[in-house]
């Protein structure tokens, strides 16, 4: 058997377009992601037992199951009740609430570990409770969560191939589309592999920056 690399080239722009698309649903969930997480944990610990409760069966509900059923009830579930979300959105709020809920117990901890004396020296100051956690407390967790948050977009990105089962347009189903057309499966798997990796390198050198920013801030 022999492998024919050229065959690529004249579908680089298919692959680079789902690329593309790939890392605009990992910015869009991941952006869910993280702003559901800190309101998840924030409700969580601060909240009323009413508020907190629908909170963490959230995270015990998507982190128990697998993300691909989860895309399933949401796609599939949400029409039988009348709620028609386009195969899009149903991706991007699947991701979102999948890696919220894992980001929700990052952000949890990073809240715990805040030395409690800040908040002392806060309302001696004269800041209310409520202030004191949005302008102090609530910050430097989201600073201290940053790298484990980091590590799970990363994942993300990687775990947008899923969508292919929904026939969202990214970087695994144009890979596909390829293959039927050329019936060269390794080529373009390799090669979509290929870009995967290279957007992993670049999301690390970028996490790592803001590490060092982080690590100066604080």
């Amino acid at each position: 058997m022999s492998f024919d690399f050229s065959v690529v080239w004249s579908y680089s722009q298919l692959l680079l377009t789902g690329l593309l698309w790939t890392i605009f649903i990992t910015v869009l969930a991941g952006s869910i992601s993280i702003l559901l997480g800190i309101v998840i944990a924030t409700t969580t610990l601060y909240g009323s037992r009413i508020a907190s409760l629908p909170m963490r069966g959230i995270i015990f509900l998507f982190m128990g199951t697998p993300l691909l059923l989860q895309l399933y009830l949401l796609y599939y579930g949400l029409s039988q009740v009348g709620i028609m979300l386009p195969a899009f959105w149903t991706g991007v709020i699947g991701l979102g609430l999948h890696y919220a809920a894992y980001n929700a117990d990052i952000f949890q901890a990073s809240l715990k570990a805040v030395d409690p004396g800040q908040m002392e020296a806060a309302r001696s100051l004269g800041f209310s409770r409520g202030a004191t956690r949005r302008y102090f407390i609530i910050p430097q967790a989201v600073l201290t969560a940053l790298p484990q948050v980091g590590n799970n977009s990363i994942i993300l990105l990687k775990d947008t191939a899923v969508l292919s089962v929904l026939g969202i347009s990214e970087l695994v189903l144009d890979a596909q589309r390829a293959i039927s057309e050329t019936y060269r499966p390794f080529e373009f798997y390799f090669t979509a592999a290929l870009l995967y990796y290279v957007v992993n390198l670049a999301m690390e050198f970028m996490l790592s920056i803001a590490g060092r920013k982080t690590e100066e801030i604080r």
